[in-house]
């Protein structure tokens, strides 16, 4: 019970600490997504304590990240009319950038010659950890490799997004909350709110739809691919 506490607080802690430094020093490498878990590691090793032990207490975080997902309907419902507007455009570049994502994770495992289980847990990578894991389950992956994959794309996408953004001159919000929901999916949504509210809202959307369409997709894709494989 002890244990369980004070991992909850402490982990709790360690994401507040981390946001503070990132709110007044915002560089990539203090982000609360690559912080937090680093030191929770490093605090592990020295600490010898198991990862089993100390999860009993912070998997109750871990289980917000659903309803949490579910709180992006709020911006959702107040641009509806945006939405409605360039529901098309979004579908379709949501639908394209979510088989990319599960094709080219694909190539790239098995030009590097992972096995199958790395393979099914690399795949998710693209959509928002609760439904990554859920599908990495599903077709044979490991959900807590599944999570860490989908940390990685995250600050990649925080990273690469902007820059993206910016040498190609993308203006249109639209565009720019499709391309960071989709890639770098939760992150790239906290990313777009930075920019604007409307990107925020478009990103939120292209990241709920692209963990939908991954949810419904993977199954059969992924076997289909790996048989022309």
């Amino acid at each position: 019970m002890m244990i369980s506490l004070f991992s909850l607080i402490f982990t709790m802690s360690l994401y507040w600490g981390a946001k503070w430094c990132y709110k007044h020093k915002p560089k990539v490498y203090l982000s609360p997504l690559l912080t937090t878990p680093l030191f929770i590691v490093a605090f592990l090793f020295l600490t010898h304590i198991s990862y089993e032990s100390y999860n009993t207490g912070a998997k109750w975080l871990s289980n917000m990240l659903e309803p949490a997902t579910i709180a992006f309907a709020v911006p959702l419902y107040k641009y509806f009319n945006i939405l409605k507007k360039h529901a098309t455009e979004i579908i379709v570049s949501v639908l394209s950038g979510s088989v990319i994502a599960i094709v080219s994770s694909l190539c790239v495992a098995k030009v590097l010659h992972l096995n199958t289980q790395i393979v099914n847990s690399l795949i998710p990578r693209s959509v928002t950890t609760p439904i990554a894991m859920d599908v990495s389950e599903s077709i044979g992956g490991i959900p807590t490799i599944t999570a860490v994959f989908v940390i990685m794309t995250g600050l990649l996408g925080t990273v690469i997004g902007p820059i993206i953004i910016r040498l190609l001159r993308i203006e249109n919000e639209i565009a720019r909350g499709v391309l960071l929901g989709t890639g770098a999916h939760g992150a790239g949504t906290s990313k777009a709110f930075e920019l604007s509210s409307i990107t925020g809202t478009i990103s939120s959307l292209s990241m709920i739809m692209a963990a939908l369409i991954t949810l419904c997709m993977a199954p059969w894709l992924v076997p289909m691919i790996l048989r022309i494989f």
